[in-house]
This record gives structure tokens, sequence and C-alpha cells, in this order.
């Protein structure tokens, strides 16, 4: 372990990763990061799953979409720190009294542990049908649609940002076809120009769109994500 001396006279200790035999240094890279960094330190010690909670966290601090009451569809939620900031704020256990009592639907296409006031389910959300069940378990339509998906990395930056559109392209598709009217679509892109007709249609379907990189986003990752609210309704013609 190696220490490093602030200025004003703390030690900061920074955790340094050999590189092992059979290991790529792409993943050294990634597990001296994994180590070193705050967010996942806090994430363990607060019992999230991942330090992708704090970046809905700061996402719904800033918009306001999770809110008591809310039904909430998380797509790609494993492996549930979404779910689990959610929860709370839209008072899906009933803790809040005098407020409204919200529901969360989680889908992914591999298990997810269970979460108490979470609803998960095993799917692929492109399956034929998949919006009608959606709408079925939330007994209406959506407050909220949001998604953290990601394809995995191919190495090749434009290809992954190709794919990550992609993704957030059917997602949006699915949130036209789930949303009620007035809804939030929160989903995850990346920096690259790519996305310039999925943004066209999203405009034209809400009133709002808006772009944020958190605070917990990493500063060398090009990721951002696109928060749509005030849903105008389904319009076949937008079709992306």
């Amino acid at each position: 372990m190696a220490k490093k001396t602030s200025g004003r006279g703390q030690r900061d200790l920074t955790v340094k990763v050999k590189t092992a035999r059979g290991r790529r240094s792409s993943s050294t890279r990634w597990l001296q990061r994994q180590l070193n960094d705050p967010y996942v330190t806090r994430a363990r010690a607060e019992g999230y799953r991942g330090r992708a909670a704090y970046k809905i966290m700061e996402l719904d601090d800033k918009y306001r979409f999770l809110v008591p009451g809310a039904r909430v569809v998380d797509l790609g939620c494993a492996p549930g720190g979404w779910l689990q900031v959610a929860v709370p704020r839209i008072n899906a256990l009933g803790e809040k009294s005098g407020k409204a009592r919200g529901r969360i639907i989680g889908i992914d296409l591999q298990e997810v542990e269970p979460i108490a006031g979470a609803e998960i389910h095993q799917i692929d959300f492109l399956d034929p049908g998949a919006d009608d069940l959606v709408r079925g378990w939330l007994d209406g339509p959506a407050d909220v649609v949001m998604s953290d998906m990601a394809a995995a990395s191919s190495g090749h930056k434009q290809t992954d940002h190709l794919r990550i559109i992609a993704l957030c392209e059917t997602a949006a598709e699915f949130a036209f076809d789930v949303l009620e009217e007035g809804g939030t679509f929160v989903a995850k892109v990346l920096a690259g120009g790519a996305e310039g007709e999925l943004q066209a249609v999203l405009k034209r379907r809400f009133e709002k769109v808006a772009h944020m990189k958190p605070p917990s986003s990493r500063s060398d990752s090009s990721e951002k994500f696109v928060v749509a609210s005030g849903f105008r309704g389904r319009d076949d013609e937008d079709e992306i």
C-alpha cells in the first residue's frame, strides 16, 4: 500500500494493485479504481448494492420524479441499487404516514435478489406483451420509467456509444407504451453525438428534456443521463 501526504499534513491512502499473471492491465486498472472509489466505499457502508445508487439519488434530488405514490418501472434493474433508492422515496412500504403509497417494478434478464418494497420480474422487456404485463403489475400506466442499462464494453469507444444509444432508444420506445401522460423517462446515454434522432423524438414527446452528469459519475466516464418529463402521449409517427 502506498501512502500519499496531502498539503494539509493529512495522509491519504491509495491502494495500488499489482498486475497479476493472467490479468489484463485494463482489469488491474478497473480493480484499482474500484478499491479507491469513495462511492464504492460509501455504498458498502450504507448498504447499497452499487455506486450507481448515488446517481439516481442525485438525479432525483434535482428533478424530483421519485415522489410518494409514484408508479415506477426500473429497466435492467440488476443489481438493484436504483430500486433500493426508489422504494423509500415513493413510499412503497407505506412508512410515510399520510403520504400516498407508490409501487415499483424491477425488470431484468438476470435474477435479482429480492428488495423489500420492490416487485422484481425476470423477463425481457422487449418481448411481445411485456408492456401489457407491466401495466397489469402496476394496475395502470407508469409515472416513471428509468434505465441504467449499458451494453458490455467492446473497448471501442464509438461502438460502445452506438450500443448504449440503441439501448436507450429501445427503453424510450417501451416508455412510450407504458407511461402516463405527464410521466418521466430517465436513462443513461453516452456523450458522442449519435443520439440526435433520439433527442428529437424525446423533445416532441416530452415537455422538457434535460441532461445531467451526476457528481457520482466518474469524471473519466462519458456517461450522462437524460431526464425527459411531461410525457405528451404516444404518437406512432415518432417511432425511433
